[in-house]
């Protein structure tokens, strides 16, 4: 019998209610999305939205983002300041209600935005809850205010300092390593790249970022400016400067329609990818929605209308789709949306019924008027159609080979697969590996309970440069299929996956620790990101981290990732160890490899994220087009960090 001195009552006093701050901090995730490094990123996002804001209302032209010695942040805009004076309902300066309570702000108030950045209108007070320490200064009306605040409760009333002429808000906070415990370390190209994108996004703003941690050879602090006139007329050049243009210009448009702004910019090049990229008010809406489908109704039907009439496409046998139009098409459809509405797995997917019409009646119109001003950029166009046409006529005959190899099972599973005996797909890896010699040494050394082999012969297709129907009659891409479960879609969205009937949920690649293991590393990343994206954003693929050295002395025995590790391991030793370098995973014998890369207790795995859509696909085309020199650029700037992240 229970000890009933030690029963509780179940009554009010047992719920917790939290509220505001507290709430934040206890759960942190509901409000920035993870408290890892992705979370920690968005930290900064939530304040420069601020900033934005200001921007967007025509209150504010430049914006500052520092990253101090210490990793905290310091964001500066000279926009109208914070409002400081008493606010009515909660006794307090407006300032400390918008640092301190969860939901206050402008954002809420019609007449301050008219549209604002920010997903979730949580904004400054969220980064106040989660941060170590955080103080506030504004620049408003002749005086210099400022309130300090440690974990969101401020440490003295709103007061002010001095006198200025100048004007804005200047935000510094600490993230708090209570709350961030993975990583305090910000990166400077995720950052800078976001920057960049807003630059884009809202044409003569200037949004500066500077890394005070680290210093050029000419004693500057790394530091970039962007300032953009031409918006996404200039984001297009940027993400297509490493692809060859098809037609002459830009194909543009700004304007409003249903009082609803839409900015779209598009071109045509000679590759055969689709890279359509959507933003709701600076948001990257990577899952799409009705922005996006206005998108393509309009181009569809507004190229088809003139093809048909063109009389171009009479001799073809077969009839044109949707997604012809979008082969070799790079585009940016950015709409401002006062009241979004968001759905979808990350809510980033936007609802609102009304957009989808108002950016399939602008495209339409910009559209028409290009091509009757330019008919020989808009033969080049439908050339390029027509040839999208025939070569998806050649890929699905290839995609339902793969289909049928596919929906067989077991039986159709590829020769050269080590499959687990464990059935659910939670419990499954599967390893792709780079040839037969470590492929042998993986089967040997792996759990096969849980853990499946499948070797890749060499490096596989460069699917950057191939068009469809190549990808799908390349074996060894058909066997990454097959081997996985998934089929490859419909002719309407030929790259959507049937998620539900994935065989393995950690899909993992495994290849040597030298520059031929990198590149055969990134083929493989390169063709998920194009075909199998489905993946990478349901957080299936993964890269294993196989080590770089062996130090052996007397009995003792250490592995080495890096160069430095290397030598303070041989230190720990006592110098004078013998060291192996290993230029393959074949060079391990079985036991070796399970301990250092494939062990779950011991091993690392870096999962493969996409932080930034746009930045990713650009980065994609650039390793893997035919322009050398950006890529070499790129490899001197990035050789250091070495990591394969999307």
């Amino acid at each position: 019998m229970k000890d009933e001195k030690n029963i509780k009552v179940y009554g009010a006093d047992s719920i917790q209610a939290l509220e505001g701050m507290e709430h934040v901090r206890m759960r942190p995730s509901m409000y920035i999305g993870d408290v890892g490094v992705r979370g920690l990123h968005h930290l900064v996002y939530e304040v420069v939205d601020n900033s934005i804001d200001e921007a967007m209302g025509g209150y504010c032209d430049t914006v500052q983002v520092w990253i101090n010695e210490d990793n905290s942040i310091t964001v500066e805009d000279n926009g109208r300041g914070i409002p400081v004076d008493l606010h009515k309902k909660e006794g307090v300066s407006a300032l400390e209600v918008v640092m301190t309570k969860i939901g206050a702000g402008g954002k809420f108030d019609k007449d301050s935005y008219k549209v604002s950045g920010g997903l979730h209108g949580v904004g400054v007070s969220v980064v106040n809850a989660l941060s170590e320490n955080l103080k506030a200064t504004v620049h408003r009306d002749g005086k210099i205010w400022e309130q300090e605040y440690e974990r969101g409760k401020p440490l003295y009333p709103v007061k002010s300092i001095g006198e200025t002429d100048k004007r804005g808000t200047i935000v510094t906070f600490k993230p708090d390593p209570q709350i961030f415990q993975q990583t305090l370390n910000y990166n400077y190209d995720t950052l800078s790249s976001r920057m960049r994108e807003l630059a884009f996004l809202n044409k003569g703003l200037t949004i500066s970022i500077t890394d005070k941690r680290n210093v050029e050879d000419n004693g500057e602090y790394v530091s970039e400016t962007f300032h953009s006139e031409e918006g996404l007329k200039e984001f297009i050049k940027f993400l297509d400067e490493t692809r060859e243009p098809v037609i002459k210009e830009v194909i543009s448009m700004e304007g409003e329609k249903n009082d609803i702004p839409v900015e779209v910019a598009m071109v045509y090049n000679t590759s055969f990818n689709e890279n359509l990229h959507s933003y709701v008010n600076n948001i990257n809406t990577h899952e799409g929605g009705t922005h996006l489908t206005g998108f393509r109704r309009g181009l569809t039907t507004t190229l088809k209308k003139y093809a048909d009439a063109s009389g171009m496409l009479d001799k073809l046998k077969f009839d044109i789709s949707g997604d012809d139009f979008r082969e070799g098409l790079t585009a940016i459809v950015s709409v401002k949306v006062a009241e979004p509405q968001f759905e979808g797995q990350t809510k980033t997917k936007l609802g609102n019924r009304e957009v989808s019409a108002a950016v399939s009646q602008a495209v339409s119109e910009m559209l028409e008027n290009y091509l009757e001003e330019n008919p020989n950029d808009a033969k080049t166009i439908v050339q390029k159609v027509i040839l999208a046409a025939q070569a998806r006529h050649a890929a699905r005959k290839a995609r339902e080979m793969v289909q049928r190899k596919t929906v067989m099972g077991g039986a159709g599973l590829p020769g050269k697969l080590s499959d687990c005996s464990e059935q659910d797909p939670e419990q499954c890896e599967v390893f792709l590996v780079e040839g037969d010699s470590a492929g042998g040494t993986a089967k040997q050394g792996r759990d096969r309970n849980f853990q499946a082999i499948l070797p890749l012969r060499g490096k596989i297709l460069n699917v950057e440069k191939a068009m469809s129907h190549k990808v799908f009659e390349n074996e060894e891409i058909r066997n990454i299929f097959t081997a996985l479960g998934v089929t490859v879609g419909t002719e309407e969205d030929s790259k959507a996956l049937n998620l539900e009937k994935l065989r393995y949920h950690k899909i993992v690649i495994m290849c040597d620790a030298d520059v031929d293991g990198s590149h055969i590393a990134t083929l493989i990343l390169t063709f998920f990101f194009r075909y199998m994206k489905d993946l990478i954003e349901a957080g299936h693929v993964y890269i294993a981290t196989p080590p770089l050295y062996l130090l052996k002395k007397g009995k003792k025995l250490a592995y080495a990732w890096s160069d430095e590790e290397r030598a303070k391991l041989n230190e720990e030793m006592g110098g004078g160890a013998s060291i192996q370098r290993y230029k393959g995973l074949g060079e391990m014998n079985a036991e070796q490899l399970w301990d250092t890369t494939m062990n779950p207790e011991f091993r690392t795995l870096r999962q493969v994220t996409i932080d930034n859509g746009t930045e990713a696909d650009r980065i994609f085309s650039m390793l893997m087009g035919d322009e050398v020199p950006p890529r070499r650029e790129f490899i001197e700037k990035n050789a250091k960090y070495a990591n394969i992240d999307a």
